[in-house]
């Protein structure tokens, strides 16, 4: 494993050390296996194949996309992608994000800001490459269903070697440790450096964080664990390393998603439940997919057209 240099936690913050144990939910381990154990892929893909049990109010919030939102249209506007680095006081690295920047770009110009992580297997292409995120903002700028946004697409796993994982590193404790870890680096080391290079609004109504799988839970664990910086949290088929939320103020929106074919579904219904149960206002959508692709670029087509406006 290699050596991490820690920098202190934020001042009334402890880092989710726990979430990292979590994992073990995720590949059908008994909470009490040994943190050196790594756990094989084919038992975490059987986690994966649990029956799905739905409620009746498991169903759509929004009906499906039009066909080709997720393709480049030709002659349409488009935005640009890229690389970020900056300094980690949590791993004493340079590290990368993909930072996309809306058709029309002018750094004279202050942006509201969406950061977006990837999961478990992924690092900051997944959304870029995979999901296809700047097409489908690109196309839903160009129709004026989204307010022009600066979207950071960064590397969630805060790591000296945070490379996506071989199969066979993909769910050993040291490759969750590094999701834990990014708390802190998102929050001490990242949304500043961002702010520092690009024209970004660091108010909270001006700030959102969205995550698909591992980082769907990381998303919801950082957003709702920190509502002063993040007014606008969505977890997409989030992993079990999700925590119970108990929240003390609301998000300006707190948004919920999963498919009816995920085996995963159980971890989602679970935090939409406890919502429901303290009366904390949230969208819950639940549509036809597993868990993915497809699942995350419609989330985010919707998710985004939600985004920093007055009325929510």
């Amino acid at each position: 494993m290699h050596p991490l240099k820690l920098a202190p936690a934020p001042k009334g913050r402890q880092l989710r050390v726990v979430s990292l144990l979590s994992l073990a939910l995720l590949a059908g381990c008994a909470a009490t296996a040994p943190q050196s154990e790594a756990v094989s892929a084919a038992q975490a893909r059987a986690n994966f194949a649990r029956p799905v049990v739905l409620a009746p109010d498991d169903v759509r919030a929004f009906a499906a996309p039009p066909a080709g939102f997720d393709v480049a249209r030709p002659g349409a506007a488009q935005g640009t992608v890229a690389p970020f680095t900056y300094e980690s006081a949590v791993t004493g690295t340079r590290r990368t994000a993909n930072i996309y920047l809306p058709p029309g770009y002018n750094p004279q110009q202050r942006y509201p800001v969406l950061y977006l992580l990837h999961g478990i297997g992924g690092n900051e292409h997944e959304w870029h490459w995979y999901v296809r995120a700047p097409v489908i903002l690109d196309n839903l700028m160009a129709d004026g269903k989204v307010a022009p946004m600066i979207v950071v697409m960064p590397n969630g796993r805060a790591l000296p070697d945070d490379r996506a994982p071989t199969p066979e590193r993909t769910f050993t404790p040291e490759n969750a440790l590094g999701f834990a870890l990014f708390e802190q680096d998102l929050l001490a080391s990242l949304i500043p450096a961002v702010e520092r290079q690009y024209p970004v609004m660091a108010e909270r109504g001006q700030r959102a964080i969205a995550g698909l799988s591992m980082g769907g839970g990381q998303a919801l664990n950082f957003g709702l664990g920190h509502l002063d910086t993040f007014g606008w949290v969505a977890g997409f088929s989030a992993a079990p390393n999700t925590s119970p939320a108990s929240l003390a103020a609301p998000a300006r929106l707190l948004y919920l998603s999963c498919g009816n074919q995920d085996g995963l579904i159980n971890v989602s219904q679970g935090l939409h439940r406890r919502l429901r149960e303290q009366g904390v206002q949230h969208v819950w959508h639940v549509d036809g997919y597993g868990h993915d692709r497809e699942s995350w670029a419609e989330n985010l087509y919707h998710f985004a057209q939600k985004l920093f406006r007055p009325s929510h």
